[in-house]
């Protein structure tokens, strides 16, 4: 997916989960934070970010913060990034070379999936999870408590129980990630959860994604460990 008018800042500090604020050609900007994650590891004193620039008059922010340099990492940090990428992705056929249908924002229960799609007589939902926390090239999610995460693994797991086949892809808003674990330091029950998914046949996944000033694509896949 790409982005637009993008300007090179300087982050400040964040103001609440929504704002933030950038030091742009040596002027602070009001800046929208499209992450409402924790992101303490990311937002730090003077790191180096990126923000697409908005002309709309109806905004209440001229800028939107997009990425940051970490230790010479690269990281996407738009929450919205990844949904649109796999949208792209799955679309030109790189998950399913037999795709029929695709829709976004589906129903199934008391959970709303990110995708459902359908394959011959295959019929699949498909939750995608954004990451952007990293040490040592190891990436983990959640970075924060996630009791909805936990909500949509079960209710994965009923659709397979009815037919379904259900997927799992953590999208690593980064190049260079050795491998996904589940944070379990932060959320032990999430990673439990993940390994009960698992045996009930949830394909869980994870890829990285190719990450510049102005796009995010998704690339490889990578190794889990639960």
């Amino acid at each position: 997916m790409k982005y637009y008018n993008i300007k090179k800042g300087i982050f400040k500090k964040r103001e609440n989960r929504f704002i933030a604020y950038i030091e742009i050609n040596g002027k602070i900007e009001k800046c929208h934070v499209k992450n409402t994650g924790r992101c303490k590891e990311l937002l730090v004193d003077n790191a180096t970010v990126f923000v697409e620039e908005n002309f709309s008059e109806n905004r209440k922010t001229k800028f939107s913060l997009i990425s940051v340099i970490k230790n010479n990492l690269f990281i996407n940090m738009d929450s919205q990034a990844p949904n649109k990428a796999v949208f792209e992705w799955l679309k030109k056929g790189c998950l399913f070379n037999d795709l029929t249908f695709l829709k976004s924002e589906v129903k199934f229960r008391n959970s709303r999936f990110d995708f459902y799609a359908e394959r011959n007589d295959k019929k699949i939902f498909i939750e995608v999870k954004g990451v952007t926390l990293e040490e040592n090239r190891v990436v983990k999610f959640p970075d924060a408590p996630t009791q909805r995460g936990i909500k949509h693994i079960f209710e994965l797991c009923e659709a397979v129980k009815e037919g379904y086949e259900a997927y799992i892809i953590f999208v690593v808003q980064m190049k260079g990630a050795i491998w996904f674990e589940p944070n379990y330091k932060t959320h032990p029950e999430f990673g439990e959860a993940l390994k009960t998914a698992q045996e009930y046949g949830v394909n869980i996944l994870a890829f990285d994604c190719n990450v510049g000033i102005d796009f995010i694509d998704i690339d490889k896949k990578i190794d889990i460990r639960l």
